[in-house]
C-alpha cells in the first residue's frame, strides 16, 4: 500500500510540469489577439492599414468609430504632397467641409511610434490635442512630425501593410488651389469605403 501510493505522488510530480506548461501556452495564445485592420478601398486601388491598439489605444478607438460609423465612405484625400504624406478625413467630392462628430483626442505621439515611411498618423492643428477624424499616410520618413521632448508630434496609430503603390501614385498626382486650399489633387480621389477586416 505504501509503495502504491509512492508510486501515484511520483506520477503526479512528474505531470505537473507539463500541466504548467500546457497551461502557460494555452494563456500566452490567448492574448495575443491580432491587430485590428482596416481596408480603404478609393477610386484608385485598396490601401490596407494594420493598427496599433496597444501603443495608440486612444487614437485607434478614436478611428475606427468613424470606420464603424462609416463617416469616411465617399470622402477625398484632399491634401496630396509629393515627397510627404497624402491626407483624407475632412472633406467630401465637392469639397465642402466635414464636421466630425466626435470630440477632439488627446495627443499619443509620445507612443514611440515615428512618422516612417507608409505609417498611418492623425492630422491636427497647431494644439497638440485637436485631432478628431482627418489622417494622413506618410511616403517618406518624416522625422519632423515625431514626438521630441518639448515638442508634441503627430500621432502615428498604425501603417500600410498592403496598397503601397497606391499611396505613393496618389502622392505624385498633380495638385491645385481649390477652396482656398492649397495642395488639392486636380483629379478626385475617393474613399469609396473604409471597413475593419475580420479574419476568418
Amino acid at each position: 500500500m505504501y509503495k502504491k501510493i509512492l508510486c501515484m505522488f511520483f506520477y503526479a510530480t512528474l505531470a505537473l510540469p507539463c500541466f504548467a506548461q500546457e497551461t502557460k501556452d494555452f494563456m500566452s495564445a490567448g492574448s495575443k489577439e491580432k491587430a485590428p485592420r482596416v481596408l480603404l478601398s478609393t477610386n484608385m486601388g485598396e490601401i490596407l492599414l494594420e493598427l496599433d491598439p496597444k501603443k495608440s489605444p486612444i487614437t485607434v478607438e478614436n478611428f475606427l468609430t468613424y470606420v464603424n460609423k462609416k463617416y469616411y465612405d465617399g470622402l477625398i484625400f484632399h491634401r496630396v504632397i509629393r515627397g510627404f504624406m497624402i491626407q483624407s478625413g475632412g472633406f467630401n467630392e465637392d469639397i465642402s467641409r466635414m464636421n466630425p462628430s466626435e470630440e477632439s483626442i488627446k495627443n499619443e505621439s509620445f507612443n514611440g511610434l515615428k512618422n516612417k515611411k507608409y505609417t498611418v498618423a492623425m492630422a491636427r492643428t497647431a494644439d497638440p490635442d485637436s485631432a478628431k477624424a482627418q489622417f494622413f499616410i506618410n511616403v517618406v520618413d518624416n522625422v519632423s512630425l515625431d514626438f521630441s521632448p518639448g515638442k508634441p508630434g503627430y500621432a502615428v496609430f498604425g501603417k500600410v501593410v498592403r496598397g503601397m503603390s497606391v499611396a505613393d501614385k496618389i502622392s505624385r498626382l498633380p495638385t491645385q488651389r481649390a477652396a482656398g486650399m492649397k495642395d488639392v489633387p486636380t483629379a478626385t480621389v475617393k474613399i469609396i469605403k473604409a471597413r475593419v477586416i475580420i479574419d476568418k
